[in-house]
């Protein structure tokens, strides 16, 4: 009976934090509005966002103040943070999806698909952004950047308390800025708008309107990919805007731990970690790659290299999906190397899906590491480390096992997607980059999404953007807790 009142008080303090992510998400679904007031034609929408916000606020207060009102303060769990995680990210979702539903008329699948690809920071899309209000643009642009930065950092950044530790785990951030969890999640957020603030402005002057500088620049840096033009970042055809995008796209994937230590000057330790040089070698690699196997030696130039193979191949690597070209130009060769890319993805804790280049990067290590260790002398110490923020990390097999199991779990995934997007009568070439795409959460994509794409697919991309986002594990974990634990609650 003590355990049964003990899971009654920790639940409790679960629908608590459920009940402060949803009241600051009805707060944010007025922020669109601010549109109205440069564009009054398009006052007729307010009720689409009106009405939603209400809905989340009204459910996030009966949560706070009623249900968990009698709630203490304790310190939360992986497994409890990961179900405020899930259970926050699912709420969020389907309230999220209403201003398509109510405003645009599209259906319920289509909706949700909206909804999840902004805020999983994917940018797969089956509205025409051509005929969408700007309202609505500007929505899925602002869905991005709340996604990128995660309802968790959001959420303890504001008001929640200290002792939101797993929570703060539970979206995937590992890595402390400061001692205290809510200074680390308030300088994250501070870093991450002085970012979003500096991209308005160069995008601003390069030639973009305000509209625009304002989406794209939390579009790039959320990594999330959302644009307001049919064609792209291609529809400027600037290299100034491709250069700015690049640089967003570039802050976008740095793990934030790595971007404290850069703003605070150290850049030796930037340098060593373990992201920051794979991201390095792998763009120094496969650039020159795809450029001499080009399919037309006329499309090397430099302005040219820097539109068509770097700067997809940094679109796919941070996981934003921004395009300069459509997939069917690319050459083979960069077609599937952007597909590699997509799976391996940005750092860890940064704004970037897919499987992280800290995992990536052990895991090509762990191989050298073995090599390395039957060359060295029986009885020699082996001490492996890598840089990751300012800490060295001490590498143990139980590390790259744990690793080595997710990137299994994350492999099974995608080529269990692909079948299905094949015995839909997809070709595996698309198959395989189009899922690809869906479970990195990059927004990539061959024209297989769209807004006549059938609703099994939409649902597969759906539920590998979902896992992609949360990783798998977190949303395991929390589903698991909550079975084992109907037994005791269900208990007279």
């Amino acid at each position: 009976m003590n355990y049964k009142n003990e899971l009654i008080k920790r639940y409790r303090a679960i629908l608590k934090y459920i009940g402060t992510i949803l009241s600051i998400l009805g707060i944010v679904l007025l922020i669109p509005l601010l549109n109205l007031l440069n564009n009054p034609e398009e006052n007729y929408l307010i009720v689409s966002f009106l009405i939603p916000s209400v809905i989340s606020l009204f459910i996030g207060l009966i949560l706070y103040f009623f249900i968990g009102k009698s709630s203490e303060e304790i310190t939360l769990k992986l497994k409890e943070g990961g179900i405020i995680v899930v259970c926050s990210w699912i709420m969020t979702i389907i309230i999220s999806a209403l201003p398509f539903i109510i405003g645009i008329n599209m259906d319920l699948t289509q909706s949700i698909f909206e909804s999840v690809s902004g805020w999983t920071t994917t940018g797969l899309s089956v509205v025409n952004v051509e005929k969408t209000p700007q309202i609505i643009l500007l929505w899925r642009s602002i869905m991005q950047f709340f996604g990128g930065a995660g309802l968790a950092v959001i959420a303890l950044s504001s008001i929640l308390p200290l002792q939101g530790m797993g929570l703060y785990l539970a979206e995937g951030r590992e890595d402390k800025l400061l001692p205290h969890v809510k200074n680390s999640t308030k300088m994250i957020m501070k870093i991450y708008a002085g970012y979003t603030l500096l991209g308005i402005l160069l995008y601003k002057i390069a030639g973009m309107t305000l509209f625009d500088s304002i989406n794209h620049a939390m579009a790039a840096l959320s990594t999330g990919g959302f644009s307001t033009k049919a064609n792209s970042i291609g529809s400027w055809n600037s290299s100034s805007i491709y250069l700015i995008t690049i640089l967003l796209m570039f802050l976008g994937t740095i793990n934030f731990s790595t971007h404290f230590i850069l703003l605070k000057g150290k850049f030796n330790i930037f340098r060593k970690n373990a992201e920051i040089k794979l991201m390095f070698y792998l763009l120094i690699i496969f650039t020159p790659l795809t450029v001499l196997i080009s399919k037309s030696n006329s499309l090397i130039t430099i302005p040219n290299i820097l539109k068509v193979q770097f700067f997809q191949l940094v679109s796919a690597l941070s996981t934003t999906g921004f395009s300069t070209i459509s997939t069917g130009r690319m050459s083979i060769v960069l077609f599937f190397i952007v597909i590699l890319l997509m799976l391996i993805g940005g750092g860890t804790g940064s704004t970037a899906g897919g499987i992280k280049q800290y995992r990536i990067f052990i895991i090509l290590k762990s191989i050298y590491w073995e090599i390395k260790s039957q060359f060295q002398g029986k009885y020699q110490i082996k001490e492996n480390f890598i840089y990751k923020g300012e800490e060295k990390i001490y590498i143990k097999d139980k590390n790259v096992t744990k690793i080595a199991n997710y990137i299994i779990l994350y492999l099974t995934t995608y080529f269990a997607g692909v079948l299905i997007f094949i015995s839909n009568g997809y070709s595996l070439k698309n198959s395989l980059f189009e899922f690809g795409s869906a479970l990195g959460t990059v927004g990539l994509s061959t024209g297989i999404t769209s807004s006549g794409t059938p609703n099994i697919i939409l649902w597969t991309e759906i539920f590998g953007m979902f896992l992609g986002r949360l990783e798998f594990l977190i949303i395991i974990f929390a589903f698991v807790k909550i079975l084992k634990d109907q037994k005791y609650l269900l208990t007279k």
